[in-house]
């Protein structure tokens, strides 16, 4: 089989109840909601569709229901041009399910989320030969069993496995970084891993011969990255732009950096295409419909090197 997907994805789905207030409420009082709006979200949703909006021919393989919930994601995902004829659905699968309320003074958000549903990778799917198919595998930390199988047949084919970690603990997490090729996660979840706050100090300390790329992304305080070849750890400074709303900024990053992966660019232009896209998203509400396309990231570099020129 001809490789057919640039990424893969078998991440988490959601679906996200935006609230949005002026300022977010000391407790024990009342707010406003300004307007409310619903989209897809999810880790791995939202990273397939900043990966396609920038070109990339993406699927998703994550598990997801029969509810009303799961056929929005579906009708969402396949808005973006994402294949979703691959997603198992299972009777206990439903997507997380987020409420966001978003600050428009402030342009941060907080999220409170209901996972109870299955979500994320399934046990038994996608087959190895989907998996092989593809330029790169996205993971989360949802669906470990899932996870653990689909990297294991990824790794021994050769495929780039790029992973957004956001809870640590869960059984089996341990063994799935081990097989992680690219992984690029928060300053927060770097810090818990390591025990170091320094995020060059903590890239280095995630570092590990097998894996590709380590990227430790520090929101308006930029990236820390290193490979084999670029140690030590390199720093890609933020891009200075005006906040609207942060939603999804991070799952930005993660699509943008596995898109430019499978386009085989190299790992500081990678991180550059990520914050650039990550920049701008956080310029404009929401979450996925936020993700620029590559037109304008091209052009907001080209503006970039303007300034710093």
């Amino acid at each position: 089989m001809n490789t057919h997907y640039d990424v893969l994805g078998l991440g988490c789905a959601a679906v996200d109840e935006l609230l949005y207030v002026s300022s977010f409420p000391s407790p024990d009082t009342k707010t406003r909601i300004l307007r409310r709006e619903r989209e897809c979200g999810g880790l791995g949703a939202t990273a397939l569709v900043a990966a396609a909006r920038l070109g990339g021919t993406c699927a998703y393989a994550g598990v997801l229901g029969n509810d009303p919930l799961s056929q929005f994601v579906c009708d969402s995902l396949h808005s973006n041009g994402i294949d979703v004829t691959h997603v198992p659905r299972r009777s206990d699968a439903r997507p997380v399910h987020a409420v966001i309320i978003v600050g428009e003074q402030t342009g941060t958000r907080n999220i409170f989320f209901d996972p109870s549903g299955r979500t994320g990778a399934d046990d038994e799917l996608p087959t190895p030969e989907l998996i092989r198919a593809s330029r790169v595998l996205f993971l989360d930390q949802y669906g470990m069993t899932g996870n653990l199988r689909a990297a294991r047949i990824a790794r021994e084919a050769g495929i780039p496995v790029v992973a957004d970690i956001e809870i640590l603990g869960l059984p089996g997490l341990d063994e799935l970084l081990q097989n992680i090729g690219h992984l690029v996660v928060s300053a927060e979840i770097a810090e818990s891993l390591t025990g170091q706050a320094d995020p060059a100090l903590a890239a280095q300390r995630l570092w590990i011969p097998a894996r590709d790329a380590v990227v430790v992304t520090c929101g308006d305080q930029g990236a820390w990255y290193l490979s084999a070849q670029d140690q030590p750890p390199r720093h890609q400074p933020s891009f200075a732009v005006k906040v609207v709303d942060t939603t999804r900024c991070g799952d930005v990053f993660h699509g943008a950096y596995a898109w430019a992966l499978a386009r085989g660019m190299d790992l500081s232009e990678r991180v550059r295409i990520a914050s650039a896209a990550a920049a701008i998203k956080a310029t404009r509400p929401g979450g996925q419909r936020g993700a620029p396309d590559l037109a304008a990231v091209q052009a907001f570099l080209a503006e970039q090197s303007k300034v710093t020129s």
